[in-house]
């Protein structure tokens, strides 16, 4: 009975398994395609924003994604921009690379229709390595990207970059 009970276990653990897998596959599919779109960065906590303008592209292959994209401040400044996330289970791991061309890791998990998202930066930034960035589908059209970090001195946190894109 226990050797049953075991088998009956580990198959409704594998059913789940690749429903979760199935899930977040689906959901990375919406997340592809051309983007563009509009916000604010703030190169240090302190700094007035920057008004951008970007465009990315997205490929979903399975439980991955692929985000490439160039956002553009004043009208000499431009920076490359990448995301690349890998869902296991409801769990998301991958890579950042931002302004500085220095890739940085992420992790975190899908609530909703948000990723949400801990950076750690491969050095100080702000004060400390550690940021947030929720990426966020918008009804049909739409993307959020926002990241969030700590300020060192007065320790609330403070929206870094708030990026509106559609389709």
């Amino acid at each position: 009975m226990t050797h049953k009970r075991t088998a009956i276990i580990a198959v409704v653990t594998a059913l789940m398994a690749s429903q979760t897998h199935a899930n977040e596959s689906q959901f990375l599919s919406t997340l592809g395609g051309s983007w563009k779109g509009s916000g604010t960065v703030v190169t240090r906590i302190g700094a007035k924003p920057i008004n951008v303008n970007c465009t990315f592209q997205s490929t979903a292959s399975g439980p991955s994604l692929s985000m490439n994209g160039t956002c553009r401040g004043f009208v000499v400044v431009r920076r490359a921009i990448s995301a690349d996330l890998t869902a296991n289970g409801n769990r998301y791991g991958g890579n950042y690379v931002g302004p500085s061309g220095r890739p940085s890791a992420l992790s975190g998990s899908r609530n909703g229709n948000s990723i949400n998202l801990t950076v750690r930066w491969n050095r100080e930034i702000n004060g400390d390595r550690v940021a947030a960035m929720t990426i966020s589908k918008v009804g049909n059209n739409g993307l959020r990207l926002q990241t969030t970090d700590r300020d060192g001195a007065g320790g609330r946190n403070v929206v870094t970059s708030d990026i509106q894109l559609t389709r």
